[in-house]
């Protein structure tokens, strides 16, 4: 199962990351990344180094699994592996369609000086951050498989930058971009899950 979670992940990442940034250029002449995330220890920039740590701890998990790692005990166990697969293969899918989702509006990364269009259609029409809903159930798909404190701690830092970016980057950003439009979007689709996490006070610009 380790083999098995090793390529989905680095068939998620090509796909999330590759592929999509590829798609990008192609339509818009732009590949949509945008890694300066600010000045060292900023927000932004812990952001983005939990972001990349989490990466790192993905890759190391089935790596270290099939060096011969063992998993914890408790989540030791066959029917978990097997609802992990499933897991992880929904989450590669729905990362990928929500990112097509987003059409030209999609980045890796925020450039507070770039405007670009609200996306509210599709799976952004439940929930504000559905990709990163998805890159979620990924890593918790891929722990499932193969259980060992790399890889949880993989999807608990994988967590940890999210919530960092979402909250103190990207929320601000559109709110600042989009004023009441976003406001009123906020009020009505949950943060990552629909009707939960919806904004009902003003958002710090």
């Amino acid at each position: 199962m380790a083999g098995i979670a090793l390529v989905l992940y680095l068939a998620g990442l090509g796909l999330a990351f590759g592929w999509r940034s590829v798609a990008q250029w192609r339509a818009t002449g732009d590949t949509g990344l945008r890694l300066d995330a600010g000045p060292t220890g900023s927000v932004g920039w812990w952001a983005k180094l939990l972001f990349v740590a989490a990466l790192l701890l993905g890759l190391a998990g089935p790596a270290v699994a099939l060096a011969g790692v063992d998993p914890v005990d408790v989540l030791d166990r066959p029917w978990i592996r097997v609802v992990g697969l499933a897991l992880a293969v929904v989450g590669v899918a729905a990362t990928l369609a929500a990112q097509l989702n987003m059409g030209t509006s999609w980045r890796v990364g925020v450039d507070q000086s770039e405007r670009t269009p609200l996306v509210t259609t599709g799976a952004f029409a439940l929930a504000r951050n559905p990709v990163f809903t998805a890159m979620t159930a990924t890593s918790l798909g891929l722990a499932a498989m193969v259980p060992n404190p790399i890889s949880l701690a993989a999807t608990i830092v994988l967590v940890v930058s999210i919530q960092v970016q979402v909250r103190a980057v990207e929320e601000p950003y559109l709110a600042r971009l989009h004023g009441p439009v976003y406001t009123q979007y906020a009020a009505q689709a949950g943060r990552f899950w629909p009707g939960v996490g919806r904004q009902t006070t003003p958002i710090n610009k």
